[in-house]
């Protein structure tokens, strides 16, 4: 490879990592594959690109699936995993969906589910973000005001969700 190749494999380069900079130029996010990210962005709308892949958030009381009650689980919308129950779906008051607890969670215990939970600081407070298990898409966060017996809050947007109703309903 000659010097002007690699000079521009290396304009190349940074041009990209220029694009997954953060507004403040600080951080990059985890979804730096180029082509796992045009793959993404074949797939996926703009914004469920934007939510799943960038770890953005839709507006709150602006997501389909915040007022359904109809009975069903909720899927990821990038990997199909299931995710959570109608069942322990809640109006939580806060502009999103919320559920006390995951599908396939026993007790206290979570490993038997889609998600994982990682710790997450960019708003300038800790949190705990929710990403699906299988595909690492974001999904939302998880608080420790939900009700009884979980204590738990999962918040998480539509966009992320694709709702599959119960058969024979």
């Amino acid at each position: 490879m000659g010097r002007g190749q690699i000079l521009t494999v290396y304009l190349i380069s940074a041009q990209r990592l220029r694009a997954r900079l953060g507004k403040d130029g600080s951080s990059l996010t985890r979804y730096d594959k180029s082509d796992a990210t045009t793959d993404w962005q074949k797939k996926l709308t703009p914004e469920q690109f934007y939510v799943t892949r960038e770890k953005g958030t839709e507006l709150p009381f602006s997501g389909i699936y915040l007022n359904n009650t109809e009975p069903g689980a909720y899927h990821c919308v990038c990997c199909n995993a299931p995710l959570f129950s109608s069942e322990k779906k809640y109006d939580s008051g806060t502009g999103w969906p919320s559920f006390s607890e995951a599908c396939g969670t026993r007790g206290s215990d979570e490993n038997s589910t889609n998600i994982l939970r990682r710790p997450e600081n960019s708003s300038g407070s800790t949190r705990t973000e929710v990403i699906c298990k299988q595909c690492d898409a974001h999904l939302g966060h998880v608080f420790d005001d939900g009700p009884e017996p979980s204590g738990h809050r999962f918040c998480i947007n539509s966009v992320a969700l694709k709702f599959k109703p119960s058969s024979g309903q």
